[in-house]
């Protein structure tokens, strides 16, 4: 199946004319039926979950990290260091809690709280396993995911989008010059891919034909919509990189200009919570790319292709932490190799290449499914978006000929013009180097040593030459 093939029917769903419309079935029936125990339960696992991911991602980043660069990685705490990060946490919990002192109290000490605790909340909404009441716990059958909601995806939006204000509050409240610039970078940053994050989530949407969690992975049976969508999948690995606020795109704490960034003022147990916040945004991103777009909980296809019981009981939740581990080790992989951006460069980036890039991208997962409700077929389908691409980008290539000819004729034009104006390089007062294009004038050269000039007894200046004739002719007068 590719980008344009077909989607689970749903038979009761019709397009104009009659002709079927491709849905995802949407069935939320078996979630709100559990008891208040086991609600509780799910609750605690979803939190054990993240802190437990996040203790086995810091320190496999610094592992993995030091494996890179050839050096080693912590080894003090625990067997091989596997402790260390446990080992981190309580010595910041210990150390002395400072408070600034032209600080906004109440906002400096709301702000890690405000970051840290919508960091947890949209792993609520994510599918471990199927719904289909296939695990029992205590005797009670239940489905592997907290609850799921008609609009889980924008709920996830949401909780990212209000994690932001602890940044920026913390940034505000420290009346510090670099946090305020570290916050107002990163609300620059978060409005930037959220658009492109948020189209990339659109795609998936109009192709599944829902925004509930598990609908969507139902929908990913027999491909996952990375290989379906694989514009919307790149857009949204590049815009969850700027979201977490990690390299290459850590501008709001990046160190090298900005000491810390928005957390410069923080210490202690405030401090930790800022990093907890961070890398709970690297594991529920991760586990919202594995739920859109590898297939969720379902096994890879040679196991599901060969096993049939993989995608059952509790095997689904394997498949989904191999996943997300694999997603985090994308991001560690990536801090240990890029560099540090510009951030004119990363703004260019969201606004210039992936938002106009999502919008064409989105443009054309319509038309396909608009044209596949109509009742095209396939290779009719294929034709009218080849025929449509190639017609574009030969009107591209021509406009791009004529731009080149013209940029070139005003190039040479200005070269000449710059050719004919003097420069001159100390037009200001003090010497300053040519622009483009100029050029400093001819340096005049030193006379030789026979043409010097002498000083004679009388002040005047006259060469060697001829102050030898003058004395010959003084002394034929003489004589």
């Amino acid at each position: 199946m590719s980008a344009l093939g077909d989607v689970q029917q749903s038979p009761t769903a019709f397009g104009v004319g009659g002709t079927p419309s491709f849905l995802a079935e949407e069935d939320l029936s078996v979630f709100g039926h559990d008891p208040f125990w086991l609600i509780a339960l799910k609750a605690v696992f979803c939190f054990a979950f993240l802190m437990v991911t996040v203790l086995i991602s810091i320190v496999m980043e610094r592992k993995v990290v030091g494996w890179m660069q050839l050096r080693i990685g912590p080894n003090r705490h625990g067997p091989w260091g596997m402790l260390q990060s446990l080992a981190d946490g309580v010595k910041l919990m210990l150390k002395e809690d400072v408070v600034v002192k032209g600080a906004d109290k109440f906002v400096y000490l709301l702000a890690p709280i405000l970051g840290a605790i919508p960091a947890f909340m949209a792993i609520a909404v994510i599918p471990f396993g199927p719904p289909g009441n296939e695990v029992s716990i205590f005797g009670t059958r239940t489905a592997m995911q907290l609850t799921d909601l008609p609009v889980a995806a924008l709920y996830i939006l949401a909780t990212a989008s209000i994690s932001a204000y602890g940044v920026v509050l913390a940034g505000w409240s420290s009346n510090s010059t670099y946090p305020l610039l570290g916050a107002v970078r990163a609300t620059a940053q978060i409005i930037s891919y959220e658009i492109a994050m948020g189209l990339s989530f659109a795609a998936v949407f109009l192709y599944s034909g829902s925004m509930s969690t598990s609908a969507i992975v139902d929908a990913q049976q027999d491909t996952w919509f990375a290989a379906l969508l694989p514009v919307s999948f790149l857009i949204y690995m590049v815009s969850m990189v700027g979201e977490a606020h990690r390299a290459p795109f850590d501008m709001p704490e990046s160190e090298g200009d900005l000491v810390a960034g928005y957390q410069t003022e923080y210490s202690s147990i405030k401090f930790a919570l800022f990093m907890l916040a961070e890398y709970v945004h690297i594991v529920t991103l991760s586990a919202l790319a594995t739920t859109l777009f590898l297939g969720g909980w379902r096994a890879p296809a040679p196991i599901s292709t060969y096993w049939e019981g993989a995608n059952h009981g509790w095997w689904p939740m394997l498949w989904f932490f191999l996943k997300v581990c694999a997603l985090i080790f994308f991001f560690v992989w990536i801090r240990g190799t890029l560099p540090r951006v510009r951030y004119d460069q990363f703004m260019k980036l969201g606004w210039k290449v992936l938002i106009p890039i999502s919008l064409v991208w989105l443009m054309l997962v319509a038309t396909v499914r608009a044209m596949r409700n109509e009742g095209y077929d396939f290779a009719g389908i294929v034709y009218w978006i080849a025929g449509a691409a190639l017609a574009i980008l030969l009107v591209s290539f021509v406009i791009d000929i004529f731009r080149g000819r013209k940029e070139e004729a005003e190039e040479e034009a200005a070269k000449a013009e710059a050719a004919d104006e003097v420069f001159d390089p100390m037009a200001g007062g003090y010497p300053v180097p040519p622009l483009p294009g100029q050029s400093l004038p001819p340096v005049p050269r030193r006379r030789s040593r026979q043409d010097h000039a002498l000083v004679g007894a009388g002040g005047t200046g006259e060469s060697s030459g001829e102050a030898a004739e003058n004395k010959d002719g003084k002394e034929a007068d003489g004589a």
